[in-house]
């Protein structure tokens, strides 16, 4: 039989791959630079046409520190581990801040791009990663303003400081972790949506953000330990800070939730990912 010009043409046909454990990381390495220009994306969108540009990164976190000072440290009398409490809360609303809008733009990142779902394949997973990774931007320069507070009061940085991209991975993966467990939620349920800032911020009063750890009755510590970013929160003063006694059993219990809670979202974002398309 004679091929005519249509027919000649070569196609690809795409299949769901079956397993629970199929989950087509290859396919997101491929496609890597795919990934940075979705993120490149997110951050031209969040500073395009604003009055002061990329110094909203710093006045959520730095006005945020005040009135924690304020409330917290001067009026409510919160101890700090020894720490100027200025210093205290903000070297946790560094990475709570990152946390929360890598949290929330996940959760919503596959409503947000019903238009991509819908028209091209690509692996799913990037859009909830790509939404983790944005706000990675906000946090190096809010980060610039911790360094000028910790010259300030005369901190120093001890070697610690080299285990600070750990706990910055750490947060990383537990947004998208909570990203893959509810953004296929919210293409089925918009609702879902909705509540995710209130949800942040009841989990902000959850971890030691405005407190220090040392306040939680040790027999509970490992309980507490169960949020993960009570690890996160308290590896970064550890490093930054060079806070002395560290509940690292508590950093070792958040750390094992983060794992367990990322891999369990994967599984789960793999298994959902066929019904995006008919939902979105």
């Amino acid at each position: 039989m004679e091929l005519t010009a249509e027919n000649s043409i070569p196609r690809t046909l795409i299949l769901p791959k079956k397993g629970l454990f199929q989950l087509d990381l290859g396919d997101v390495w491929q496609c890597r630079e795919l990934l940075y220009f979705l993120i490149w994306r997110d951050v031209k969108v969040r500073y395009k046409q604003t009055l002061m540009g990329v110094a909203w990164a710093i006045l959520q976190p730095l006005l945020t520190m005040i009135i924690f000072t304020i409330v917290f440290g001067y009026f409510a009398k919160i101890p700090s581990d020894g720490i100027p409490y200025p210093v205290f809360a903000y070297t946790a609303l560094l990475p709570w801040t990152y946390f929360n809008q890598a949290f929330i733009r996940s959760g919503a990142s596959l409503v947000g791009n019903a238009n991509l779902l819908t028209k091209v394949y690509f692996p799913r997973l990037m859009l909830p990663l790509s939404a983790a990774l944005a706000p990675a931007v906000d946090f190096l320069v809010s980060f610039v303003i911790l360094l000028g507070m910790m010259a300030y009061y005369g901190i120093t940085p001890t070697w610690y400081l080299l285990y600070l991209p750990i706990f910055m991975l750490l947060s990383l993966l537990t947004a998208l972790a909570v990203g893959l467990w509810i953004s296929p939620v919210n293409v089925r349920y918009r609702d879902v949506g909705y509540i995710l800032p209130f949800l942040a911020q009841l989990w902000m009063y959850a971890s030691p953000v405005a407190y220090p750890v040392s306040l939680v009755p040790e027999q509970w510590r490992w309980l507490y330990g169960l949020n993960p970013m009570v690890g996160v929160i308290e590896g970064f003063r550890w490093a930054l800070l060079g806070k002395e006694n560290p509940e690292f059993t508590v950093m070792a219990v958040s750390t094992s939730m983060v794992l367990i809670i990322v891999l369990g979202g994967v599984i789960f974002f793999k298994k959902m990912e066929n019904t995006f398309a008919d939902f979105v």
